[in-house]
């Protein structure tokens, strides 16, 4: 099937989209089916294809009912921009499930100079808003997942022990589903903490918790300063691919499998 929403499809966050660029909605039902040891989805009984032309099926029923959502939620024009969990499966799909171990070693690579790990030392009010949200993170780190990471104030690079990131390298090990790693990428790229996006992903952390610590500098200084319209759009919008793809997250891990 010629799927012009597939050929449009984006990986990652999306860009700005404008109706005269999208395409129309060519289908009048999307359904989800079970087929093949998973769940596909079809439009007007045509099963969904990814960019690449493989089928796009999902894992578990859970996970396909939330991409199925997105497919009804459509109007007039395919927005792909809105569809946070189809442009992922769509990356997982034609370009994680073959050859996980570059998006494995990319979060490894945001473990080794994380977010969390630089701190102010000015203004008070900032310092323990970092430590309010982060100091849990690193506590959780070294007694649960055997990673003693080290802090740093400002923003000079500082190397991490290599007993902390293998540590934090055997815990990421655990998921290695392929949908399971891309969401923890894709966490990881939304917040720009391998330490926070594998705390949601544990349940250490809630989606809102995660997103409020992945921004606390930037709210302090929203406080202060104000904040225009375009970042508030922009915000808005990585905070719905974050809470999609958590919960994304979760019904691959938890959902019913065939």
């Amino acid at each position: 099937m010629n799927n012009p929403a597939n050929d449009n499809a984006a990986s990652g966050a999306g860009r700005p989209a404008f109706e005269h660029k999208m395409p129309k909605r060519f289908y009048r039902a999307a359904t989800l089916a079970a087929e093949d040891g998973g769940f596909a989805i079809h439009l007007d009984g045509r099963p969904l294809r990814t960019p690449g032309r493989a089928p796009a099926r999902l894992p578990t029923r859970e996970a396909g009912e939330l991409m199925l959502a997105e497919w009804q939620a459509q109007e007039e024009f395919i927005d792909m921009a809105a569809m946070p969990i189809t442009r992922l499966v769509n990356t997982v799909i034609d370009g994680v499930a073959d050859d996980p171990q570059p998006v494995f070693e990319d979060i490894i690579r945001y473990a080794g100079s994380d977010l969390v790990f630089y701190r102010a030392d000015e203004p008070e009010g900032l310092v323990e808003a970092q430590r309010g949200h982060w100091d849990p993170l690193i506590d959780w780190a070294d007694e649960v997942l055997g990673a003693r990471f080290v802090l740093a104030e400002g923003v000079m690079h500082v190397e991490q022990p290599p007993q902390a990131i293998r540590a934090f390298t055997q815990r990421l090990s655990q998921w290695r589903d392929p949908f399971a790693l891309a969401s923890v990428h894709l966490l990881t790229t939304l917040t720009g903490s391998a330490l926070i996006s594998l705390a949601i992903a544990e349940a250490r952390l809630t989606p809102e918790a995660g997103w409020e610590a992945a921004h606390v500098d930037e709210d302090w200084n929203i406080a202060r300063w104000g904040e225009d319209r375009e970042a508030r759009q922009r915000r808005d919008k990585q905070w719905r691919d974050l809470a999609a793809t958590a919960a994304f997250l979760n019904a691959v891990n938890d959902g019913e499998r065939r």
